[in-house]
């Protein structure tokens, strides 16, 4: 018995039941049906015959030139007529509407977020916005309590922490100018300084405090913890909003604690994980959700003096003296290692150095700053700014005394075991080599081409990264306008033609030679004012007179914090050749 699964294939196809009223089927070579295609896009709807008699035979003729058209050149024209009937309706119903306006226009500012919130999660620098702020004229205000040298600093939103050398936390609030408060409207004189919020301080024998020096402070994003390491190998965790302690790691008691100094904290961006290094040659990674011990990185073979961290599951540290970066992958439990150690710059064809001074040879990486997930800047003793990349071993770019070179003194006040007498000449007592100022002090801004630095020259600096991320470019002190020597002059009637340029110069150093961060400079932090720093950005400086892990020298100055409001340029003045007043973008720019 034959079925359906048991005939040949050539019997298996079944033919198609003819309806009622169908043509009978043609016996030959069939042919090629026209398919058609309606190609019009309405604009408006159309009710008279004649007009729909006309567009008939319109498009009996356009399908005839059309016949060929190219598939890209036929979405092109379909587009085109797609805009134009669109025009023609807005217009026809009078106009656009300024709804439809702010939601384009919305919708445009949500493509650029959505650009930037794609090239951060791809850890890329996408802020190209060095050129947009005016860090010369930023406006500055110191505030400090009664406490001693100010050794850390961080922000989260528009409470600022801050850490000292006898042992006080203190929350301080940044003032709101933007929104007008009571004391504005009864017109009363409004204070730029912050306002004093919380304080703590511990004692030399508290179980739930820090007993030693606060040595470096971090603050999460969501504003929910404060962080807080000490020389008293204490890693304590604060509640944010009441600086109420939640829980401490000490080392003792096998809660997997530092054994020695915690001299650096950072939280990972966007989330409560937190890295801490210290003098114990270790990185520890925390999380503050369940307030919980993760794992312990080991590989340096000195201090771990700082430690940086953005998104990604990574960090770098600095070794101190045994002048290495250390790229840690975490998730991979792998590590990159990148040497220093070398000068800061190479000597010219002929064996002779720029300006006549000697290189200095790089003793100690003692900071360091991520500038994407690829790109990082690391600050050493010999005053270099070096810029690394992951896929290369050596810096690609060193920038050599960035805080300058200290003054130096004379031998009889350097050792008192030196005879004196023995180092003098005819023209008085000998005179040491000039010595580079550490880099103190390094933060960056996450994903943008801008970090700041700190020494103790009396200034906060800022640097460009180049777009191509091959060099460092200077951007000047903060709140240090350039001052223009020559109209200076001749504004008092003293003429420059009998000076030299370098007696210019020198004029011109000694100018801005008294800077606004007086001291040394222990930390610091940058955070956006508002969105994508659409307004500016806040600068924050940890200043005291000994730096925070040693006391081996003073330094002329106070024991403050400095605030840095750093404005944006005016962006509605730029006007083309034509007059017409072209509005700059608000956003940054998108590479």
């Amino acid at each position: 018995m034959s079925s359906f699964f048991t005939l040949p294939a050539s019997q298996k196809k079944r033919k198609r039941p003819q309806a009622p009223g169908d043509a009978p089927a043609k016996s030959g070579k069939p042919t090629r049906r026209r398919e058609t295609r309606d190609e019009s896009i309405s604009g408006s709807d159309i009710s008279d015959d004649d007009a729909a008699e006309d567009d008939y035979s319109a498009s009996e003729s356009e399908d005839e030139e059309l016949k060929n058209e190219d598939p890209a050149a036929k979405r092109i024209r379909l587009a085109e007529q797609y805009l134009a009937n669109t025009q023609k309706e807005v217009l026809e119903l009078g106009g656009f509407d300024a709804a439809d306006v702010d939601a384009e226009l919305m919708r445009e500012r949500m493509g650029e977020r959505l650009k930037e919130d794609t090239a951060e999660s791809k850890g890329k620098l996408y802020r190209f916005i060095a050129d947009e702020f005016d860090w010369n004229g930023a406006q500055h205000d110191q505030f400090r309590t009664d406490t001693k040298g100010v050794n850390g600093v961080a922000i989260s939103g528009r409470f600022v922490y801050t850490v000292t050398s006898d042992r006080a936390l203190v929350k301080w609030e940044i003032p709101d100018l933007e929104t007008p408060s009571e004391e504005s409207s009864n017109n009363k004189k409004t204070s730029r300084k912050p306002r004093k919020l919380a304080f703590t301080r511990g004692s030399k024998f508290a179980k739930e405090h820090h007993t030693k020096d606060i040595l470096c402070v971090a603050a999460s994003q969501d504003g929910k913890f404060v962080a807080t390491g000490g020389a008293d190998n204490r890693l304590i965790i604060w509640d944010a909003s009441t600086l109420k302690m939640l829980r401490m790691f000490s080392g003792q008691n096998r809660d997997n604690g530092h054994r020695d100094s915690v001299i650096s904290l950072v939280f990972r961006r966007g989330t409560n994980q937190l890295f801490s290094s210290s003098k114990d040659r270790t990185v520890k990674i925390w999380s503050l959700d369940e307030l919980a011990y993760i794992e312990t990185l080991f590989g340096h073979q000195d201090e771990v003096l700082d430690v940086s961290t953005l998104a990604s599951e990574t960090c770098v540290t600095v070794g101190a003296r045994d002048r290495t970066a250390r790229f840690w992958k975490v998730v991979e439990e792998s590590q990159l290692v990148f040497r220093g150690g070398g000068p800061d710059r190479k000597p010219k064809r002929g064996g002779d150095y720029e300006d006549g001074i000697k290189p200095h040879y790089e003793g100690s990486m003692e900071r360091v700053a991520c500038i994407d997930d690829e790109t990082f800047v690391t600050g050493s003793d010999n005053g270099s700014l070096s810029l690394w990349n992951i896929h290369k071993k050596k810096p690609v770019f060193t920038h050599p005394l960035a805080h300058g070179l200290e003054p130096p003194t004379p031998i009889e006040q350097r050792s008192a075991e030196i005879d004196v007498t023995q180092s003098m000449d005819a023209e008085g007592p000998m005179i040491l080599d000039p010595q580079p100022r550490w880099i103190t002090a390094l933060k960056a801004i996450p994903f943008s081409d801008v970090f700041v630095t700190g020494s103790w020259d009396g200034h906060v600096r800022a640097w460009r990264i180049s777009s191509d991320k091959r060099r460092i470019e200077p951007l000047g002190a903060l709140a240090t306008p350039e001052i223009d020597v020559t109209a200076a002059l001749e504004n008092e009637g003293i003429s420059t033609s009998g000076l030299s340029a370098d007696a210019v110069q020198a004029i011109a150093r000694g100018a801005q030679a008294t800077g606004l961060a007086k001291g040394i400079v222990n930390d610091l932090d940058v955070i956006d004012k508002d969105e994508r720093g659409r307004s500016g950005c806040y600068v924050l400086a940890a200043v005291s007179k000994e730096h925070r892990l040693g006391r081996w020298d003073t330094f002329d100055g106070k024991n403050c914090t400095v605030l840095f409001n750093v404005p944006r340029k005016a962006e509605s003045s730029a006007v083309d050749g034509d007059g017409d007043v072209e509005e700059a973008d608000a956003f940054a720019s998108f590479d």
